[in-house]
């Protein structure tokens, strides 16, 4: 009996399975806007002596960043880390009798989205040994996890206020 042996040229080449689809993989397109307001302000509390097209690259990157540590929309996790570090108490101090009291009083909203802005970019700052879009990606996926430096300054604002629960009848005065 002789054998013949095929050589691998001449095998027919193997069919894929028709059972599993080919999965396309979608093309990552960057969520930054120049016309959404709440990007905007951010912009502008990033920018530094006037570098608004600087401050602008930050954030686009920043948004790649996060897409590239695994957020499927980057979008929804800054607007998320951005409503995580909003207070809604803070407290004042009010001069009444020779004593300061400090009496919690409720946040504005425009007040609220100037604190958060500015605790979520102090945070990020105060993290070194990496370029500003890592660091701010960072601080943004802390807040979006309830953790992290603005995360904690809210908390430590609503700490307060709960603490001077007592002098709040001095808010009319």
């Amino acid at each position: 009996m002789s054998e013949t042996k095929v050589a691998p040229a001449d095998r027919a080449p193997e069919k894929k399975s028709a059972d599993k689809p080919v999965k396309k993989l979608k093309k990552y397109t960057n969520q930054f806007s120049y016309s959404d307001p709440l990007q905007t302000k951010f912009v502008n509390c990033v920018m530094k002596r006037g570098k608004k097209s600087v401050a602008q690259k930050i954030m686009k990157d920043t948004f790649d960043e996060l897409h590239r540590r695994g957020e499927e929309d980057p979008l929804k996790t800054f607007e998320k880390a951005l409503k995580n570090a909003t207070p809604t108490m803070e407290c004042k101090g009010k001069r009444i009798g020779g004593a300061v009291y400090q009496i919690p009083i409720e946040v504005t909203p425009k007040r609220q989205q100037s604190l958060c802005v500015r605790w979520i970019l102090e945070g990020a700052r105060k993290r070194k040994g990496q370029p500003m879009f890592k660091r701010l990606a960072g601080e943004l996926l802390d807040s979006a996890s309830e953790q992290g430096f603005a995360f904690g300054k809210k908390e430590d604002a609503h700490r307060m206020a709960a603490a001077n629960k007592a002098f709040a009848h001095l808010a009319r005065y």
